[in-house]
């Protein structure tokens, strides 16, 4: 098991990514929307921004967004309805503390300029609190509606990526497939702290050293703990191999607390219903396996929300704050 606690801080980035990431620790967030909705595809958004100030207030370290440019029937989950970019400005203006992630934007169903200008706009505006999740989408469905190839979105995923990197530099010259910049062209703004921080999300159809070496972190998905630890194992290694330095881990869960804090585990859609007592001794275990943040997903949780907010805070928090 990859032991990663030596280091005292990730590479310096924005504001977000020095309070989310810690190595040797785990920090826990929230994917909005806030809501039950397991028996629809479409959220009602019912005091999303209630719910999100007071995500803010109880301590949690970040909310994330997701992508969803189409409600695609066989994918079943609208996500949060909005398109991200403009939701991140609102909650940038509803909150004061707490990271504002998107996990992820499908770099291939966008033009790399308008995603580098909307990110570098909402890390500005809210003060360095964006994290940056990219990811090469996984509903082929979206893809004809935009006179898209899927096939191929790897090698644009790759493209856009370098872009927005670029796009970031003081009056970048570049020649991609998606753009070229000459001399005197520039973006504003720049990212708050001079770079955006991008988060790989699972493969990306990219090989794994490539993942490795571009990314500013990894964002992949709940498995069992032996599975989640060879993966995560796997990962630091071809860091040390390419002589990087060592990068955050993020994963999502789904969760259905209930009110019995010693309720056992049943199984749900990528996570678990249980009490806070299962819910812990899970996540000291994932820290362990060297995951730096959660996201949970109560979109199957079937008590009230605002409690459920509160209980997390109350019971769980205070063991992963920093």
């Amino acid at each position: 098991m990859t032991k990663h606690d030596a280091i005292t801080s990730f590479a310096p980035l924005n504001k977000a990514f020095g309070t989310v990431f810690r190595p040797g620790r785990l920090s826990v967030g929230l994917v909005v929307p806030l809501e039950d909705y397991a028996h629809s595809a479409v959220p009602t958004m019912t005091r999303h921004l209630e719910r999100a100030r007071l995500a803010d207030d109880l301590g949690f370290a970040a909310l994330w967004l997701r992508d969803v440019p189409f409600n695609v029937p066989s994918f079943g989950d609208a996500g949060q309805i909005f398109d991200p970019f403009v939701y991140l400005g609102l909650l940038a203006g509803q909150t004061s503390r707490i990271a504002l992630g998107v996990a992820s934007i499908v770099l291939p169903l966008r033009h790399p300029a308008h995603v580098a200008k909307a990110a570098a706009s909402v890390d500005v505006l809210s003060g360095g609190r964006l994290l940056l999740g990219v990811a090469s989408g996984d509903r082929p469905d979206e893809y004809p509606a935009m006179n898209m190839s899927f096939e191929d979105r790897g090698d644009r995923f790759r493209d856009s990526f370098a872009y927005i990197r670029q796009m970031a530099e003081h009056r970048p010259e570049f020649d991609l497939a998606q753009g070229k910049s000459r001399a005197g062209l520039d973006m504003l703004p720049k990212p708050a702290a001079g770079r955006l921080p991008m988060l790989v999300t699972g493969g990306s159809r990219q090989d794994p050293d490539w993942v490795a070496q571009n990314g500013d972190g990894w964002i992949t998905y709940p498995r069992d703990t032996a599975s989640q630890a060879r993966v995560i194992d796997d990962y630091r290694a071809r860091l040390r191999a390419l002589q990087q330095p060592d990068k955050p881990v993020t994963q999502s869960l789904y969760v259905d607390l209930l009110e019995d804090p010693d309720a056992p585990a049943r199984p749900i859609h990528l996570g678990f219903q249980s009490g806070t007592t299962h819910l812990m001794r899970y996540l000291a275990a994932i820290e362990t396996l060297g995951v730096n943040h959660v996201a949970l997903n109560l979109r199957f949780n079937t008590g009230d929300i605002e409690t459920t907010m509160k209980r997390l805070a109350d019971d769980v928090l205070p063991r992963f704050a920093s």
